[in-house]
């Protein structure tokens, strides 16, 4: 029996903007490529999950290219030059175009696909089958530091926001991409950073960790009044990225009663570091073991990054969710963890941050 699967990351929205194909041929499955479309989520018994506003590097930029980075995260060791900073008015028609990208999916499928706002709007869809979205923000480069524009886009449906994609932003500082690497790597939140994860906490927004440095996350660790949560990380002890988690961090996630959702990408589960798809679901299991050994099986979930990430062969695309949940079988995970890993406990750490 295949559990349905909430998942904590997926970059869906970016490629609905950048894809020529255009956001109907895409969703419906004819334009092929990518890891996610609506006749696919289906086959992978994909329930629903966190789809990210992310406002991608500028074509102008001195930046290497995203041939350029992948090149070198497939030998490390490597240490990426960060893109800089953007601009409020660079980033918030972006921002707001994929917004209307997640709302137009909605309006294309309305029987099929819905936002999500509640956590009881997420279990009635998943007793109905319906595939459910979360509004999430990666890096909060489209909201001003008075933080006006954050209550605009809460009134769409936002839910889940991380204050820093890895690029410095008006609110903190984010983990470069280095290997090996602590995260360790700088300051963290700004005064202005301090008011957001505050507004956030008011307003029951999920505050996302990844792609925080080590001080970051001690900043908002102190400040925040709700579960630390990390959708899309793994754990350093296995692979050594900046961009994965340490154990003091594991330990200070679990002690909130927060969550951390398994990272797909290739570069942050191999323990050499390289960004090479060629490996078997054993390192996928390895992290798995270790997020639960340090976070206990009520924390621990997946967070995919599918549409953002090269990800492991066996998994290929969402369709391939079910083999993977037969390898955690065959690992010795039961029905009831898998449960709990699959779905519940991410409706459990939003019941604990959304109240409802």
């Amino acid at each position: 029996m295949t559990i349905p699967i909430i998942d904590g990351h997926n970059d869906l929205l970016l490629r609905l903007m950048t894809d020529p194909a255009g956001r109907e041929a895409i969703w419906s499955g004819q334009a092929g490529g990518g890891h996610l479309d609506l006749p696919r989520m289906r086959k992978g018994h994909f329930a629903g999950g966190f789809f990210a506003i992310y406002i991608p590097v500028r074509p102008d930029s001195d930046a290497p290219g995203l041939a350029a980075m992948n090149e070198m995260m497939a030998h490390p060791p490597y240490a990426l030059p960060l893109p800089p900073a953007l601009s409020l008015a660079e980033a918030q028609p972006v921002a707001l175009l994929q917004a209307g990208h997640l709302l137009g999916l909605e309006r294309l499928t309305p029987d099929d696909f819905r936002i999500c706002r509640t956590v009881a709007e997420i279990e009635h869809c998943l007793a109905r089958g319906i595939i459910f979205a979360v509004m999430h923000m990666e890096g909060a480069e489209a909201i001003d530091p008075d933080l006006d524009a954050l209550h605009v886009f809460h009134a769409m449906g936002l839910r889940s926001l991380g204050p820093v994609w890895s690029r410095p932003t008006a609110f903190g500082h984010g983990v470069p991409f280095r290997y090996p690497s602590s995260p360790d790597t700088g300051p963290g939140l700004t005064e202005a950073g301090t008011r957001l994860v505050r507004e956030c906490n008011r307003l029951r927004i999920m505050i996302d960790l990844s792609h925080m440095n080590a001080k970051g996350v001690e900043d908002v660790a102190a400040i925040s009044d709700a579960p630390l949560v990390a959708t899309h990380s793994n754990a350093h002890a296995i692979c050594p990225s900046a961009r994965n988690l340490t154990d003091r961090q594991l330990a200070m996630i679990r002690d909130s009663g927060g969550m951390v959702g398994l990272n797909f990408a290739t570069a942050f589960l191999r323990p050499d570091g390289r960004r090479d798809p060629d490996f078997g679901h054993d390192v996928m299991l390895r992290h798995l073991d270790h997020l639960i050994a340090h976070l206990g099986e009520d924390h621990v979930g997946f967070g995919s990054d599918f549409d953002g990430a090269e990800i492991p062969a066996p998994i290929g695309d969402v369709t391939g969710l079910p083999a993977f949940q037969e390898a955690l079988r065959a690992h010795g995970y039961d029905d009831a963890l898998l449960r709990k890993l699959c779905h519940e406990n991410w409706i459990g750490v939003l019941r604990r941050t959304w109240g409802a």
